[in-house]
């Protein structure tokens, strides 16, 4: 019996992907700007301190769930197909965020929370994982990934935004109490996530495959020497991320902004992201040379979260914003890429890993950007520690490109 040809990855399967990807950002951006409103909602009036820890922590719980859940989602859709693994992931990720949206008690908060994270962590690896599968040669590959990152921090971008707007709309327009206000955001990204979960039964084939064809030769050797530290940029980077969501959040309310506000600032973040990784992995870099990329950006994260816990004009803050987003929505699509390569078998695992270590670090940054916001011996201690962090990294990883490319000429 004739075995069948694998399925292409056409431009119609591929846009299912990348609308599961921007849902599951979305539903986590639209909650960024209104969780403090939210505790004080079901928990009432809390002291600023209490204020942050449960901020943190409620970000950190979403995070900790995808560190606890991509590697299993990955490893399980090596051996049942990407498809099953998106679809249930988009189902219980809308069921989960309508959940928190109705809950009126602060632990179920931190249930649904979790929950939608563990959801969410079916769709990053996988949708990575399904690009490795079909891709053809790196600068195919490098372009796709583009597009899922694109895709994530498109979702990052709006969701913030949507996330105020749609509390602002909710309140003035529809004269709804400021508790249902507050939950029209989330029913929001409830609805998206519907939507792409019915668009990948439609648009995404069943019959899909593993078609690898572009892992290099010396894929072990890349996995064995550099993993590691690819596995610790990612994380690192993340970290970053975390205290830098945090601290926005709440410097934000300390400032007397409302929703509305706060959300564009994490627009503002999101957009350079999206325009840094579009430049990156555009057809005018080789893919090669990603790899160079990573030192700079780990010290352009290190001065950046530096640069924002010493300002409080404006526009010296916009500055230290754009330094943060464009280094750090660099570093972890780079790693990813190069990890992706040191694979021949099991990329939905071993891309579940790298997804697990930035949801550890993000999950990492996110409490401590929440129980160190408002510490009185060292105010904005959370930036200066993560710089830190960001610095050693760099310079664990000098010798970073030599090892993913260890024949090349510059490497020898």
């Amino acid at each position: 019996m004739a075995v069948a040809e694998p399925a292409r990855l056409t431009w119609t399967a591929l846009s299912a992907v990348l609308v599961a990807m921007f849902a599951i950002t979305v539903g986590y951006g639209v909650a960024l700007p209104i969780l403090p409103f939210l505790i004080e909602q079901v928990a009432g009036k809390t002291a600023p301190q209490a204020l942050s820890w449960h901020t943190g922590l409620l970000t950190g719980a979403y995070i900790i769930a995808i560190f606890v859940g991509a590697p299993v989602w990955g490893r399980i859709s090596d051996r049942c197909g990407r498809k099953p693994i998106i679809l249930l992931g988009l189902v219980g990720f809308a069921a989960t965020t309508g959940f928190f949206a109705v809950t009126e008690s602060l632990p179920l908060l931190y249930l649904g929370r979790f929950l939608a994270g563990l959801f969410a962590a079916a769709i990053t690896p996988v949708a990575y994982a399904l690009i490795g599968d079909h891709a053809p040669s790196k600068e195919w590959r490098a372009h796709r990934f583009a597009l899922i990152n694109i895709a994530g921090t498109a979702g990052f971008f709006i969701g913030p935004l949507l996330g105020g707007l749609a509390v602002r709309v909710a309140g003035k327009l529809w004269a709804l109490s400021p508790d249902r206000s507050l939950a029209m955001p989330l029913l929001t990204a409830t609805g998206l996530a519907v939507i792409a979960a019915i668009l990948v039964v439609l648009l995404l084939p069943a019959g899909i495959e593993r078609n690898r064809v572009d892992a290099p030769p010396d894929a072990a050797q890349i996995e064995r020497r550099a993993m590691v530290r690819l596995l610790a940029i990612a994380l690192v980077a993340a970290l970053a991320i975390g205290v830098f969501e945090v601290g926005l959040a709440l410097r934000g309310k300390v400032l007397g902004l409302d929703a509305a506000h706060i959300g564009i600032m994490f627009a503002e973040c999101s957009l350079v992201m999206a325009i840094v990784q579009a430049l990156v992995f555009s057809p005018l870099i080789k893919p090669e040379l990603t790899r160079w990329f990573i030192a700079p950006g780990l010290a352009t994260l290190s001065v950046g979260l530096v640069v924002v816990s010493l300002v409080s004009g404006s526009v010296l803050m916009s500055i230290a914003v754009a330094l943060v987003a464009a280094s750090a929505g660099m570093l972890s699509p780079v790693a990813t890429y190069w990890a992706s390569l040191g694979i021949a078998t099991s990329e939905g695992a071993q891309l579940g890993r790298m997804t697990a270590a930035a949801s550890l670090g993000q999950a990492l940054g996110s409490v401590a950007g929440g129980a160190l916001f408002d510490l009185p011996v060292l105010p904005d201690a959370s930036f200066v520690l993560a710089a830190l962090l960001v610095l050693g990294t760099l310079l664990a990883s000098m010798r970073l490109p030599q090892l993913l490319m260890p024949d090349t000429p510059a490497s020898k």
